[in-house]
């Protein structure tokens, strides 16, 4: 994890995943990064990048992801507010509210995506591929899908409490 002093971004390095050319010469090496750049308060942002050297692979990524960075609604800043499943190529990933005190139970990619939002409370599982992209993006798609209690109030003309009432009122 990378921690930078002029803003108040974390920066979780995901992955770097060396490639090679054969030219006539020999190989040519190439390297590709992905990062995750979020501010611990429900913004956060992946971004990939490609270069010949490993830190020059690094800052690009983190450019990109600087500019595709999302607002995710937590629940008391520490969850998501309801169970939502996200699907991207081959991936799949079921992400679960959880109780206060559980902590991250998330896989891989998925664990640096929640620390670096600020998630405290989470249970996620990853199935289809173990691919850190194609996880990713799975988990972005279930973000978008996601929504707060207060959206879904003022589409139905309702109020908070009447959406957040207990269902044993039938």
């Amino acid at each position: 994890m990378f921690e930078n002093d002029k803003s108040d971004f974390t920066e979780h390095l995901v992955t770097i995943n060396r490639v090679a050319k054969v030219v006539k010469g020999g190989r040519r090496f190439g390297f590709a990064a992905i990062m995750i750049v979020g501010d611990s308060k429900g913004r956060v942002g992946i971004g990939t990048g490609k270069a010949k050297e490993v830190p020059e692979a690094v800052r690009k990524a983190t450019e990109n992801a600087k500019t595709k960075m999302v607002r995710v609604h937590l629940k008391e800043n520490r969850t998501i507010h309801h169970d939502i499943v996200g699907r991207f190529g081959a991936g799949k990933v079921i992400l679960r509210s959880a109780a206060p005190g559980t902590g991250i139970i998330a896989g891989g990619p998925m664990r640096a995506l929640f620390e670096s939002l600020g998630i405290k409370d989470v249970v996620a599982k990853s199935t289809g591929t173990s691919n850190p992209h194609n996880m990713l993006k799975a988990t972005f798609n279930a973000f978008k899908m996601s929504e707060s209690p207060k959206s879904v109030a003022s589409k139905r003309s309702l109020k908070v409490n009447q959406i957040t009432a207990n269902k044993s009122d039938n």
